[in-house]
């Protein structure tokens, strides 16, 4: 029997509508499907997520540079300390001051925990200052956003003259010409003498082009330089010079005075103007970071927590401990939200400060 026209049209009708109802049904139990995987990742605890795992350091330095060796001392301990004990491996990722790795890790790599960064420490300063992109290089990434996991030291730098030098404080500095030896434009050993000059009064000239601080040591040993500057656990480790009173230490360039140094004044103390003071206080904070583990932006609250608590329980690690004086590094922890704390109280300094810092620093 033929159909007529309307009744051939009406079964077709219920035709796409029965095709409708089972499209729907399906993406309904898809839908619902995924929402159960989500659900039960996010049940997920730290260990059952990170067992099995490789957690990557990208470190923001060529091999055998200073960040480098602390990226793999890290590396070497962490993963006993973190839930469920994944592996940890180490990607070198130089280029553009840090931006190059720290661009990576906040577009490329996973939120999950899996992916961590060590830039370096004038990270923390970028959202204000733009020392690292100030060349033009780009910053596709907000500081502010990332995750800090912590630092495994402090680097305060103070300024030393050789012992026969005729500088003996801040009074001599401000009326005499001292040499002092660095090794490129761009490191502090550099800039905090001319931030000196431009805040303090000092009249520093800056010789250049040491390949490294050893070089400046043996110069100002020989009388070539009066000093320098330069972190405080370097010329720590110079033992002679320690004991035998070789060096003078003249200013202190962190936040507050070392325990070791209580009578030497920090730069901040020697200067007379608010502004001025805020200034230095402000740049201090990258000492205070001095190797800032970060994660990008969204990692899951009880994982960034179990990584901190893991990267703390590594500080006090013996073999960490050692491995890291064996590459000039005191174990003198920052924690992860000490960091944060330190970028929000940079992110609150008065514009006119910032404007005064960046103008002595370029």
């Amino acid at each position: 029997m033929r159909l007529s026209w309307l009744e051939r049209t009406n079964s077709s009708a219920l035709t796409n509508r029965h095709k409708d109802r089972l499209l729907a049904i399906k993406w309904g139990s898809f839908c619902t499907s995924l929402m159960i995987c989500v659900a039960a990742a996010q049940a997920q605890t730290p260990a059952e997520f990170f067992r099995g795992k490789t957690v990557k350091i990208i470190v923001a330095a060529a091999p055998g540079a200073a960040y480098d060796f602390v990226g793999r001392a890290l590396a070497a301990h962490l993963g006993q300390y973190i839930p469920g004990s994944p592996s940890i491996v180490v990607e070198n990722m130089p280029g553009a001051g840090s931006l190059v790795a720290v661009n990576t890790l906040y577009n490329r790599a996973p939120r999950d925990g899996t992916v961590m960064g060590l830039p370096i420490n004038g990270i923390v300063l970028e959202p204000r200052l733009k020392l690292l992109s100030r060349e033009g290089g780009a910053t596709n990434f907000d500081v502010r956003k990332m995750i800090f996991v912590g630092s495994p030291t402090q680097q305060p730098q103070i300024l030393w003259v050789w012992h026969k030098s005729a500088f003996t404080g801040i009074d001599d500095l401000r009326n005499q010409k001292a040499i002092v030896g660095a090794t490129s434009f761009g490191g502090d050993n550099y800039i905090l003498p001319v931030m000196s000059n431009a805040l303090l009064g000092t009249k520093f000239n800056v010789v250049t082009g040491y390949k490294a601080v050893n070089d400046v040591f043996l110069a100002g040993e020989r009388g070539e330089l009066d000093g320098g500057t330069v972190n405080y656990s370097s010329i720590a480790g110079k033992s002679d010079w320690m004991r035998d009173k070789k060096a003078r230490i003249l200013i202190q360039f962190g936040a507050d005075r070392i325990a070791e140094l209580p009578d030497v004044p920090t730069a901040i103390e020697l200067a007379t103007d608010e502004n001025i003071k805020q200034a230095l206080r402000t740049y201090s904070v990258k000492f205070k970071a001095a190797y800032p583990f970060m994660l990008p932006p969204e990692v899951p609250k009880d994982r960034v927590e179990a990584l901190r608590a893991a990267f703390m329980e590594t500080m006090k690690d013996k073999q960490f401990i050692e491995d890291s004086r064996r590459i000039g590094v005191e174990v003198d922890p920052v924690s992860g939200q000490a960091i944060a704390d330190l970028v929000t109280e940079v992110d609150k300094v008065p514009q006119n400060v910032i404007d005064l810092l960046a103008k002595t620093l370029n």
